[in-house]
């Protein structure tokens, strides 16, 4: 089994997830592990909780990590978003790794969680990287895609 130093599973969501992994019923991994299934259910539960903090703190720090950074307020459109990227990577002499297209489905299929009628539903924390790369982190979701480090520039929208 695989250790759970340096990382935030405990060793029994470790041992249900490695089983529930390579195929195991909820009911199978109860009775390997001598507990419940209902058990199981939530030891399952707790340490994809766990997992998505990983996953949320990673983003936020690879957001913040960027060189360029700025903030789009909640209810702004998501065309003012798409232009403020290209506004901020201009400002910075940065080369956006995506046309306006792409970029729109880019942004779009990071944020869907926190978009409603193309606006905004949380405040979103954007990164770009040198290689034009964008991250994102919103308030409610972390969302996004790889990072450089750096200090940043930031900026505001709303």
């Amino acid at each position: 089994m695989v250790e759970t130093d340096g990382t935030i599973l405990t060793e029994r969501q470790l041992e249900v997830l490695e089983r529930r992994e390579s195929g195991a019923t909820q009911r199978a991994v109860a009775e390997e592990l001598g507990t419940t299934a209902s058990n199981v259910s939530a030891i399952e539960r707790a340490a994809e909780a766990n997992v998505e903090k990983a996953r949320r703190t990673l983003e936020l720090v690879r957001a913040l990590r960027a060189p360029v950074q700025f903030t789009v307020a909640a209810g702004a459109s998501f065309d003012d978003l798409v232009t403020a990227v290209y506004d901020h990577g201009d400002e910075a002499g940065v080369k956006i790794a995506y046309c306006r297209p792409e970029l729109y489905a880019h942004l779009y299929g990071l944020l869907a969680d926190v978009t409603d009628a193309n606006q905004l539903t949380a405040e979103v924390t954007v990164g770009l990287t040198e290689d034009g790369d964008v991250t994102v982190y919103a308030d409610e979701h972390a969302v996004g895609s790889g990072g450089d480090s750096g200090s940043g520039e930031r900026g505001e929208i709303s």
